[in-house]
């Protein structure tokens, strides 16, 4: 079932992803502005401005928002992958490297798989800036769950 679901969700990219903006609202998403951008059949972007909204005391974009965006982006694009009528996903584990300083402007998580279990997914999530400069590279493992 979720082939057909997977299959008919990427026939129609713009309609995917205003599902996934909406789905968004009243949550964490909304409040750091993370925008879902760009969804393939294995990659899902999302955008979020770095503003003082998100920056730490030292002016540079916190590893929490970083954390969020990435946990997002891999947390989506697991979803993508199961039958979401009787399977939940829950991220279980999230690691990040900081690499690079952001002050302003906006960065990107971009979600790959690194493997797609039936009941664990791994995936690698990559932040750049608009020149595609690397700022964090991080690793979510998900758990999928039978709906209860």
């Amino acid at each position: 079932m979720y082939f057909y679901y997977l299959n008919f969700m990427f026939m129609d990219k713009i309609k995917t992803l205003e599902t996934l903006n909406n789905l968004s609202k009243n949550t964490l998403m909304q409040t750091l502005e993370i925008e879902f951008v760009d969804v393939g059949t294995d990659y899902v972007t999302a955008k979020m401005p770095v503003s003082s909204k998100v920056h730490q005391p030292y002016g540079i974009l916190h590893g929490g928002a970083t954390a969020a965006l990435a946990e997002t982006v891999g947390s989506c694009a697991s979803a993508l992958f199961i039958d979401t009528q009787t399977k939940i996903v829950k991220g279980i584990e999230l690691s990040i490297n900081h690499l690079k300083s952001k002050k302003e402007g906006v960065v990107f998580g971009v979600a790959r798989a690194i493997h797609k279990g039936r009941t664990t997914h791994l995936w690698e999530i990559k932040i750049v800036d608009e020149q595609d400069n690397l700022i964090s590279i991080c690793k979510l493992t998900n758990i999928v769950l039978d709906k209860k």
